[in-house]
């Protein structure tokens, strides 16, 4: 008879574990993943890994996604947030728009020290950028902001309103090129961790200066 009641019970093995809900499961899995990346281990996120690190069955990923790259591409979105977040806290927490520049741009190099996994594998070739809209527009907004940045100092930097794209790519690419040479370890010599936010910090500093100072710069 005890036998009986429990084959009734209505708690089964196919009954979620307690505290799951099926609307956690993408962003259980974007942060599983986002786990094993910051471990070293991004060649291996797998939807299977990804499932086992989250805790969950593993045929449970594929009700969301399609695919390895599909888990992916979602992960290195949350990440371009993530990076879009801090660098427009710091780009508002500055008490005018030259120092909003300097600070988001320092803030940008910082989040690739802090998370170097990531952010290699968010700009590496890993995952197809182009075939996933929603990870294409998560890298837009973190150039927005600098965007933004740049849109506000426009008149301290004395550049036309034309020119606020241009000057926002060549500080992206700046701060972008610092991060990307000190997270793969080509700057031991010259540039220490406790050093990093001086040297991203005067970097953009001397990209504002050269604004200021060259020829037809607007007054």
């Amino acid at each position: 008879m005890k036998r009986a009641n429990a084959m009734h019970s209505p708690r089964s093995k196919a009954e979620p574990k307690a505290g799951y809900h099926h609307g956690d499961l993408p962003r259980a899995l974007v942060a599983a993943a986002t786990r094993l990346i910051d471990k070293g281990a991004g060649e291996h996120v797998t939807l299977r890994a990804a499932a086992i690190a989250a805790g969950v069955s593993i045929a449970a990923p594929y009700r969301h996604f399609e695919s390895r790259e599909a888990l992916l591409a979602a992960t290195l979105a949350e990440g371009f947030r993530d990076l879009t977040r801090r660098t427009d806290e710091a780009r508002r927490a500055a008490p005018d728009p030259l120092q909003a520049l300097v600070a988001s741009g320092t803030a940008y190099v910082r989040f690739a020290a802090d998370r170097p996994r990531l952010y290699r594998v968010m700009f590496g070739p890993e995952c197809d950028k182009a075939s996933f809209p929603e990870l294409m527009q998560a890298g837009r907004e973190s150039l927005g902001v600098v965007q933004q940045a740049v849109a506000d100092a426009r008149v301290s930097l004395g550049i036309a309103e034309g020119d606020v794209q241009r000057i926002a790519l060549t500080g992206w690419s700046l701060t972008h090129g610092l991060a990307s040479l000190y997270v793969d370890g080509l700057l031991a010599d010259a540039c220490t961790p406790a050093d990093l936010d001086a040297t991203a910090h005067g970097m953009v500093v001397t990209l504002i200066e050269g604004l200021r100072k060259r020829p037809g710069a607007q007054a």
